[in-house]
């Protein structure tokens, strides 16, 4: 593909250091494509390193259905993926397809894109100098994390259906006329979907062959070389079956090992918990949820906000 003006073959497109996604940007482009010659030498070696050390601990800890998803991708470990062949290797399986995006998706906007088996996905990667942690989404979270599972029918289903729930939302609070009521409904209904999407998409356990065996499916589980040994192995991690009540009203912080995690039975009982998300919103259960200490951003409400006024 030809580059954008004043980008050079080998640049980087390194976390927070990436001048092709800061130009994206400043000028409004939220969905953008994969300038896979910007990649240095230096990204492909951090995926390199990444790739490399997680092996033991995904055949350790990972669902089977996430190994599965692997060995369907054939990423190339040694270097960081196109996205078009890791959409070649998985459409033909769920239809879903990895839709390279500029950064922050506001929340309809990213739960409109599962509802249409689109995945918004990272390509900036993480400096080598920074491999353990990164409190932003990057390819290698994005791509070795979720995207595996997406090659699942049921997993995908469930994201389909998840996604859904955003148009949901919208539809029941636009006959609200009063903005205010409207904003405060809308924002509780995000805080639970959003608390429901941290616990099971990205750091959801499964009960394995035994009663006592766990294994991982969360993807910010699965892209994290010390958590995933941890929400299994360590003491100090609380670990629960799902209860979709205690779900949506647990609030969650970001930037250390989590403490609480939940169990699901397998990907039918999560199929059929956002069925009852979607039952508990249309009751009205998900209108006063716990506020908790991370309030809805400005682009989230205005994404949903717009949303429920094009009904």
């Amino acid at each position: 593909m030809d580059l954008p003006q004043q980008l050079v073959a080998g640049q980087g497109l390194t976390t927070t250091k990436a001048p092709y996604i800061e130009q994206a940007v400043a000028n409004g482009e939220m969905y953008i494509t994969q300038p896979y010659e910007l990649y240095s030498a230096d990204n492909h070696d951090a995926w390199r390193r990444l790739y490399a050390r997680m092996q033991d601990r995904w055949a350790r800890y990972a669902n089977p259905r996430f190994l599965d998803g692997l060995d369907t991708l054939c990423f190339d470990a040694t270097q960081v993926p196109r996205l078009e062949d890791v959409n070649k290797f998985m459409a033909p399986r769920t239809g879903f397809r990895a839709k390279a995006v500029s950064g922050f998706v506001p929340a309809f906007n990213f739960f409109d894109c599962l509802s249409r088996r689109e995945f918004p996905t990272t390509i900036t990667i993480r400096d080598g100098a920074s491999l353990d942690y990164l409190p932003e989404p990057d390819i290698f979270h994005d791509i070795a994390g979720h995207v595996p599972m997406h090659t699942d029918p049921a997993f995908a289903e469930t994201l389909v259906r998840f996604g859904a729930c955003a148009h949901l939302a919208a539809e029941l609070v636009s006959t609200v006329p009063d903005r205010t009521e409207k904003l405060r409904r809308l924002t509780s209904i995000q805080n639970a979907l959003q608390r429901f999407f941290w616990f099971t998409v990205e750091f959801g356990l499964m009960r394995g062959t035994s009663p006592t065996d766990i294994k991982v499916y969360g993807s910010g589980l699965l892209s994290s070389y010390g958590e995933i040994v941890h929400c299994v192995d360590s003491d100090t991690t609380q670990r629960h079956p799902l209860q979709l009540e205690w779900v949506i009203n647990q609030h969650f912080e970001i930037d250390h090992y989590q403490p609480l995690l939940f169990i699901v039975n397998d990907f039918d009982h999560l199929y059929e918990l956002v069925g009852q998300l979607e039952a508990w919103m249309k009751a009205g259960k998900l209108d006063n949820v716990t506020p908790g200490y991370r309030q809805m951003s400005e682009a989230d409400a205005q994404s949903f906000l717009e949303a429920s006024l094009a009904r």
